[in-house]
């Protein structure tokens, strides 16, 4: 069995055998996968009138805990995109209705996000076929080499840092 990144490293072992390339084996795919992905999640959140960083939004509120509100700042960290993206997205799930700004009385500079009743709907309603969607998208893989896959991945992360939503 071989994929598209087994040619693409034949074609660089062919030309420059003094290049170990096994990095592009482990890299290629993890961008491959991150794109195929990406499309099969877009479906479906493109049938509920979002977009996939309107869904982490609604679902970063959601997992918060009642009363499924944050601040601006907060999201911007979870979000990991600069202040004018997340604000571009909260201006847009607030005119679909899907969230609110709360001014804090103590402090008019912080803004507070959240969930308005048609966004926690929403959410609730999407979470199960968006899980039931990602085991659709990895079924290739049965439980033993998820669990395998799955232990794999965390450590590159934790090699990378990558050990908190911050």
């Amino acid at each position: 069995m071989s994929d598209a990144v087994d040619a693409l490293t034949g074609q660089w072992r062919r030309e420059r055998p003094d290049v170990d390339v096994w990095p592009m084996e482990v890299v290629g795919r993890v961008s491959r996968l991150s794109r195929l992905l990406e499309r099969g999640l877009r479906e479906l959140f493109a049938e509920h009138g979002l977009e996939q960083h309107e869904f982490d939004v609604l679902a970063t509120l959601r997992r918060s805990g009642p009363p499924y509100e944050l601040t601006a700042g907060a999201l911007l960290k979870a979000a990991m995109v600069t202040s004018g993206a997340i604000t571009n997205r909260i201006d847009k799930l607030e005119r679909k209705g899907l969230v609110e700004r709360l001014r804090d009385s103590g402090d008019r500079r912080s803004v507070r996000i959240r969930l308005t009743e048609a966004g926690r709907e929403l959410i609730d309603e999407l979470v199960p076929r968006h899980v039931a969607n990602e085991a659709r998208l990895l079924s290739g893989l049965d439980a033993e080499d998820r669990d395998h896959l799955v232990r794999l991945l965390r450590q590159l992360l934790e090699s990378l840092g990558d050990t908190s939503l911050d």
